[in-house]
């Protein structure tokens, strides 16, 4: 796994909400030594009652993140993360979270984030991510494919007009937006694949427009 991949497992496709139960789980166990009641985490959580509790509980049961006991008020089990990168261990707060644009096709000429190339919104910790990322990119194609980044991942994207050789960018080429690792080469630059299928883009800077739209700083696999 590249170091600034952030993968969403198939187990692991949790909204903010239920990963907040989670890791609340995970912390009232390892500070009381067994689970918490139904009433416990409602009070603790802010839920309206035990039954809206036992609600996620049923659904993190159901997509394998914990493990319920029925007929037991404290029945519940709860797995450490094998991989703590997926799955923050502290608690989430409210104003930890980033609302982040996912970006679809680009319209030509449009910016990237113009309305008309937004699909949706996503929220998400920036916890999750090798720096605080500014937007989702949905990854067209299998340019990148041998760098973790398969067509229809949502590529988290911090904005910078500047880039360093080898690091993951989003760039603009004669309006065509592409995700591709920069090389430096003198007056020219080499945008290249993670694919053996794809040829190289070479752009010289002294006659061709080349903008850095962003870096990549994770990926995410799982959700829409």
């Amino acid at each position: 796994m590249p170091p600034w991949c952030i993968y969403f497992h198939p187990m692991d496709r949790l909204t903010t909400k239920q990963l907040r139960v989670l890791n609340y789980l995970r912390q009232y166990q390892r500070d009381n030594g067994m689970p918490p009641t139904r009433a416990e985490i409602a009070r603790d959580l802010g839920f309206a009652s035990p039954n809206a509790a036992q609600q996620h509980l049923a659904t993190l049961a159901r997509k394998g993140a914990i493990e319920l006991t029925g007929g037991r008020s404290r029945g519940i089990r709860v797995p450490e993360p094998a991989e703590p990168a997926i799955t923050p261990i502290e608690p989430l707060r409210a104003d930890d979270l980033l609302d982040l644009p996912v970006v679809g096709r680009v319209a030509a000429g449009a910016p990237l984030l113009a309305v008309e190339n937004l699909e949706s919104t996503h929220t998400l910790s920036p916890r999750l991510f090798s720096r605080r990322p500014d937007y989702l990119l949905r990854v067209v194609g299998e340019s990148m494919r041998d760098a973790g980044i398969w067509d229809g991942d949502l590529l988290a994207v911090a904005k910078t007009a500047e880039a360093r050789d080898g690091q993951i960018i989003v760039a603009r080429v004669d309006d065509e937006v592409t995700v591709k690792r920069f090389v430096r080469r003198g007056q020219t630059v080499v945008l290249e694949p993670a694919n053996p299928d794809f040829d190289p883009i070479e752009v010289d800077l002294a006659t061709e427009a080349l903008a850095v739209e962003g870096i990549a700083c994770g990926v995410i696999r799982g959700i829409g």
